[in-house]
């Protein structure tokens, strides 16, 4: 193979996974975000997580808190919305994933 070509395929592949990572992102204007504590009164209301903390990470929120099972949850919402973007939930040995899969869809 011809070193142009590797290089111009590497030069692609690198890219288009930064595109992929960059897609992560929340890109709302800081103008239109909603209160950390209006997230952590709706979670804490809705799921009955227990926050540990709220930062912002790549323009959107990242939440750190336990589920009511004391699994590790870690999300990440738009700001402005506040609707869930990506959701990590980390369970105990003794704990399964009944309590967050829709039981409409499941026999």
């Amino acid at each position: 193979m011809k070193p142009g070509f590797i290089a111009s395929t590497a030069l692609v592949s690198v890219l288009i996974n930064g595109y992929a990572l960059a897609d992560d992102d929340c890109s709302e204007p800081v103008s239109d975000w909603q209160p950390r504590e209006t997230l952590r009164q709706q979670v804490e209301q809705r799921h009955g997580w227990s926050v540990q903390r709220i930062k912002v990470d790549d323009g959107c929120y990242k939440l750190k808190g336990l589920d009511r099972k004391g699994n590790v949850i870690e999300a990440r919402y738009s700001p402005a919305s506040l609707h869930l973007r990506k959701l990590e939930i980390y369970f105990r040995d003794d704990d399964d994933a009944r309590d967050y899969l829709d039981r409409a869809t499941t026999p």
